[in-house]
């Protein structure tokens, strides 16, 4: 029905007349009248797309007036415009039901999915499932969550509009294919000019007109208008824009978020001609990596914000997996926040996303999570060798010649036999080792010679049969093969001597490749299956796949957390072999990394609760900007929070010194004092589960924060920070002057808190071979926030955890209070027998962990000035990232 489809809706006036559709369709549609006249419903129900175009143009009421007025003309039976009415709000409002949590501004709802005579996805969604042979699952994943993109932005119709949403993605983990689909929806929606803003280096640039290219213009050429290529960003087109922008076909910029190729982008669409077109046209701005060089640049961004002014109909969509800066982008500035919708894709099914490499905390929210421990993919590299794989200082730089030390000799000897094992599994794909030691080109080059060398010596030790070659890559072989179970379906592994005589062939084929931007030999990848060893920097550090990445050896520094994760090339897929990854780093970025995974789950938790409670992205702007535990990405040059607020906030303790006496000792006493002060001051409540103590005055909280000792790898509760808090709402008469002490019993021993004798709570910690640091996971369940109000933890558990948050700031009392936990828990605490990745706490005394929940929620009475950085990084000196995006040169220094 794609000539139903085909037929300018704008060709029908208000009088019902067809004035430019082609005699041949409109013969078409005379004979879909001629089955109204019958009263055929079913065959009518072809008509249909032509009537969802005109709704989702114009609205359901103009839609259903439009074709009434055909029916009324020939007699029709109109109950079947009726119907079709029904369906196509059906049709939306299956678009709006389930799917990723998304955070709008209340767009009318208007997008009823693609039609059946939609031009531009069948062919995009067709290369999915013929080419690259996408499962139905994964299909309808992707169509439902793109949709849900294109269901939120506006009709286009308007005379004028400008939205601007984000996407909040995973690393590696699909996100350009959401935005190619979005691109092909939204070209059936009339978009006839298309931006994609593509990262700051070239590699990235071209990977992603490469796939543009593959997957649109190729699918279907003669709908599509590339005005860049893989080897030449944006120049303005020869011949007059007009022509260019208002041609049956959809223009397409893959453009590199550099200076001097967006002015070249923006001189040319502020032509006269250009204008001209622009005052209709609807444009769609893809950004991608919206994170980077788009927030608070000296000349990008106020570029991109120019080009967001050149057409009256605009739509940004900035895709991501780190929103921080976006999110701290002021809402009433004219900038780029996401004032329209935030959106959470779903986690795609086999995804190797951080918590499952590394493990996490749980955030609030959550009751259990099954990757919690991580897994044994890590390998460290001790802090003696750091010298020999990099320079300690800028001064060391010139002239270093890295020593291939145990650990990174072990990393090649795995790359080649986890190779060797695809192989053998019948997976011939690419594979690649990335080896990022330093941002310095001088390093990265100085790599090249003694990599080959090793190369070469390894592959003729195994020809030759040579003892200690066999032996190193017999040790590494134990120590990796059985390390990480693999799945059932990949069959019983290879035997040593399998793999051994496929190993001449794979070393020898492996490529050593230093790729930089000032490097003339880069990764690329092509149609036969590639073994690269990739030496490099920045240009393979963001948005770059590294394709069939299996060993990484990673012991680069960064100054913010989300350019870190950003670094970890490692996630995505891994059909095949996902038992097979392995990663070289240091112990304090492995920390790093587990942590960072904790805020970016807690940050993605919070949109989806914000989401099932009705806030807009404005609603939320001060909640995200202000969340205490968003310190760690300080450092973020001017995008870096000012101010943190614990309003609405639980927190919580999860690591404790459990063979350290006297640490734990100190904080028993500081139990002590606060319940022994408490109990003469406050009124005293018991319960099954629970020892109350309300109206507790403030001052005996602060005196208890100045005394308990927390442990330093909880940097989302700092007792000065904290206490700070509490001093500033009271002195502002903001609330927090008095306070609840909840102590939560269970059936464990017995020890006695301010003469009061209390039974103790049991919490094992994971079994993660780190004897001095007891890490017992989750100490606080969601109804743990409600202690203190008159509700059942039975029925508590029935709510949301922002219903919860709303329930103590709708109570007259308590919406003022604080709630202080304390979970006196057992030194031996042995764990439940189903607990696999669990051991006995075994603490050298009792263990005192807190909770604290705060009333109110994030706004400007509620913040707090918080500039510091609570886990800073290992900084070494190194140019500044914010300088290479300000470079006009076709490749940002590689910084």
């Amino acid at each position: 029905m794609s000539d139903y489809q085909d037929c300018d809706a704008q060709a029908l006036d208000d009088a019902g007349h067809f004035g430019s559709c082609r005699l041949s369709r409109l013969r078409r549609i005379d004979q879909a009248m001629v089955l109204f006249v019958r009263g055929d419903k079913e065959m009518v129900s072809a008509f249909y797309p032509m009537f969802a175009g005109w709704a989702k143009k114009f609205g359901v009421e103009q839609a259903v007036e439009r074709v009434l007025s055909l029916v009324r003309g020939v007699g029709g039976d109109t109950t079947v415009v009726d119907e079709m009415a029904l369906q196509y709000e059906a049709d939306v409002a299956k678009i709006q039901s389930g799917g990723p949590a998304i955070i709008a501004a209340g767009q009318p709802n208007w997008y009823s999915g693609p039609s059946e005579g939609s031009v531009y996805w069948p062919p995009v969604r067709d290369y999915f499932v013929d080419e690259e042979h996408w499962p139905p699952e994964r299909m309808g994943q992707l169509e439902h969550s793109s949709n849900v993109v294109v269901a939120h932005t506006p009709r286009t119709d308007s005379n004028a509009f400008n939205s601007q949403g984000l996407v909040v993605g995973y690393v590696q983990s699909g996100k350009t294919t959401n935005f190619i689909s979005v691109i092909a929806k939204m070209a059936d929606e009339d978009y006839r000019l298309i931006i994609v803003l593509s990262g700051v280096h070239n590699g990235l640039r071209k990977q992603t007109q490469q796939r543009l290219s593959k997957q649109l213009s190729e699918t279907l050429p003669e709908k599509w208008k590339l005005l860049t290529d893989e080897t030449r960003d944006f120049h303005a087109p020869p011949g007059n824009p007009l022509a260019t922008l208002t041609s049956d076909q959809t223009a397409v910029a893959i453009v590199k978020k550099n200076a001097a190729v967006l002015k070249r982008l923006v001189t040319w669409l502020e032509l006269q001609p250009s204008q001209q077109a622009l005052r209709q046209l609807p444009v769609l701005i893809i950004d991608d990596e919206a994170d980077q060089a788009s927030v608070a640049t000296k000349s990008i961004n106020p570029l991109i914000r120019r080009l967001l002014k050149v057409a009256k109909k605009r739509t940004y969509i900035g895709y991501t997996a780190t929103p921080f800066a976006n999110v701290f982008i002021d809402p009433a500035s004219e900038d780029l926040y996401p004032k329209d919708f935030i959106l959470n894709l779903p986690r795609p099914e086999g995804y190797f996303g951080p918590e499952k490499i590394f493990g996490r905390d749980i955030v609030e929210g959550e009751d259990e999570l099954p990757d919690a421990a991580g897994r044994d993919m890590i390998r460290i590299v001790p802090p003696e060798s750091l010298n020999l794989l990099r320079p300690a200082s800028a001064a060391d730089a010139p002239g270093f010649a890295p020593s291939l030390t145990d650990e990174l000799k072990a990393a090649f000897l795995w790359f080649w036999l986890a190779t060797a094992i695809r192989r053998s599994r019948a997976d011939d794909g690419h594979s690649t080792m990335l080896v990022h030691v330093s941002e310095r080109i001088g390093v990265q080059e100085a790599y090249r010679e003694p990599v080959v060398a090793y190369r070469d010596q390894i592959v003729n030790g195994v020809r030759s049969r040579d003892a200690t070659t066999l032996s190193d890559l017999k040790r590494v072989w134990e120590r990796e093969i059985h390390a990480v179970p693999a799945p059932d379906d990949y069959g019983d592994f290879p035997s040593f001597d399998e793999i051994i005589a496929r190993l001449p062939a794979i070393i020898d084929s492996a490529k050593v490749i230093v790729d930089n931007f000032r490097s003339k030999d880069r990764l690329n990848y092509g149609d036969e299956p590639q073994i690269a060893i990739a030496v490099g920097g920045n240009t393979l550090s963001r948005g770059l796949t590294l394709e069939g990445l299996v060993v990484s050896f990673f012991i680069r520094t960064a100054r913010a957390y989300d350019t870190l994760l950003q670094m970890g090339r490692w996630f995505g897929y891994r059909p095949s072999y996902e038992d097979l990854p392995r990663i070289w780093m240091t112990e304090e970025l492995r920390l790093n990394f587990r942590h960072l995974a904790s805020v970016e789950a807690e940050m993605r938790l919070d949109i989806d609760g914000y989401q099932k409670v009705g806030l807009t992205p404005r609603d939320i702007a001060v909640k995200i900007r202000t969340h205490p535990a968003l310190q760690i990405t300080a450092k973020m040059g001017a995008a870096q929070p000012q101010y943190i607020s614990f309003a609405g906030r639980r927190l919580q303790t999860r690591f404790f010194r459990a063979l350290d006496a006297d640490w734990l000792k100190d904080n028993v006493t500081a139990a002590d004092r606060l319940v022994r002060a408490a109990v003469q001051y406050g009124r005293v409540e018991r319960e099954t589960g629970r020892f109350l103590i309300r109206d507790v005055p403030a001052r005996l909280v602060l005196d208890f924060f100045d005394s308990y000792r927390i442990h330093e790898d909880s940097p989302d509760l700092e007792a000065p920070l904290v206490a700070k808090y509490i001093r500033s709402q009271t002195a502002a008469n903001a609330g927090l002057d008095y306070w609840t002490i909840a102590v939560v019993e269970s059936d464990a021993g017995e020890i006695s808190l301010g003469g009061v004798k209390l039974q103790g709570v049991t919490r094992s910690k994971l079994d993660d071979g780190r004897p001095e640091r007891a890490d017992i996971k989750t100490l606080m369940s969601k109804q743990d926030r409600v202690l203190d109000l008159d509700l059942s933890a039975a029925d508590a558990k029935g709510y949301l955890e922002p219903q919860l948050m709303q329930l103590r700031n709708d109570d007259p009392v308590n919406r003022s209070r604080g709630l202080l936990v304390v979970y006196p828990i057992d030194p031996v605490s042995a764990p439940l027998p189903t607990s696999k990745d669990r051991t006995q706490l075994g603490a050298a005394d009792w263990v005192i962990g807190i909770g604290v929940v705060f009333p109110g929620e994030a706004s400007p009475k509620t913040r707090l000035t918080a500039t510091h950085v609570a886990v800073p990084l290992d900084e070494i000196s190194f140019v500044d990232e914010s300088e290479a995006y300000e470079t006009d040169t076709e490749e940002p220094v590689d910084a």
